[in-house]
């Protein structure tokens, strides 16, 4: 697979210039009350799924699925067999209804990591994971976006296992926040042998989530004072 993704430059992100690149539309797809709604880092993603070459018959995972946005993009784009995967039972009834009035196959489940193991491995995996620091410890499947207090609870064991989620010449696209430590997880991944490359990066203002928790990232060190901005990041890693 081929991609014009930029490559990983030394030091850490933080310090690195950001390109200036308009952010894709946000998709509209059908949504269940209670589901996570489609928004910048959705549409970022769905952008780097566009620089895949998905080969013919290509297995697909849209992990935290969602509203199926990914896994709708990837079968638009010709995979063959994509699987959608959620805890939520909601996000997959949305999933059903976007595949349903989409024409599109897609095969809904209800699952997380170690189910995407179980079915894997797969060509393509892409994942939208929890990856918003958030004072409480426990993640929970009602709150798609928390992900403890470094933002690293999905994170990390994703990064650790994208080796094994992958086949020979596989891609995974994984976007989070520079906020919950990117460098981390481009290193995670290339632990494991990956070729890892930054595909998409962008700057938004806080939205109502981490607007509602400055006080916390700022005595967390994860802010700067008066910070309102946030840096999302869609990270690739090549088998």
């Amino acid at each position: 697979m081929t991609t014009s993704a930029e490559p990983v430059r030394p030091g850490p992100l933080a310090a690195r210039p950001v390109v200036p690149r308009p952010l894709p539309a946000v998709p509209r797809l059908l949504r269940l009350p209670g589901v996570y709604r489609p928004q910048e880092d959705t549409a970022l993603l769905a952008s780097a799924i566009d620089d895949l070459a998905i080969p013919a018959g290509a297995r697909a995972l849209d992990l935290c699925t969602g509203t199926g946005a990914q896994a709708v993009t990837l079968a638009r784009r010709g995979a063959e067999t994509v699987l959608a995967l959620d805890l939520s039972r909601r996000a997959l009834a949305s999933v059903r209804l976007n595949a349903l009035t989409q024409r599109l196959r897609i095969r809904p489940r209800r699952g997380d990591l170690t189910t995407a193991l179980g079915e894997g491995p797969f060509d393509v995996v892409v994942a939208n994971p929890p990856y918003v620091p958030a004072p409480a410890p426990t993640v929970r499947s009602t709150r798609g976006w928390d992900a403890g207090p470094d933002g690293r609870a999905v994170l990390d064991p994703l990064c650790e296992a994208a080796s094994t989620l992958l086949r020979p010449g596989g891609t995974m696209l994984i976007v989070q926040s520079a906020l919950s430590d990117v460098d981390l997880s481009l290193a995670q991944l290339a632990a494991q042998g990956l070729r890892t490359s930054v595909a998409r990066r962008a700057r938004i203002p806080f939205g109502p989530v981490l607007s509602g928790r400055t006080e916390f990232l700022e005595a967390a060190g994860l802010i700067e004072p008066g910070q309102r901005m946030e840096e999302l990041v869609v990270l690739r890693a090549d088998r």
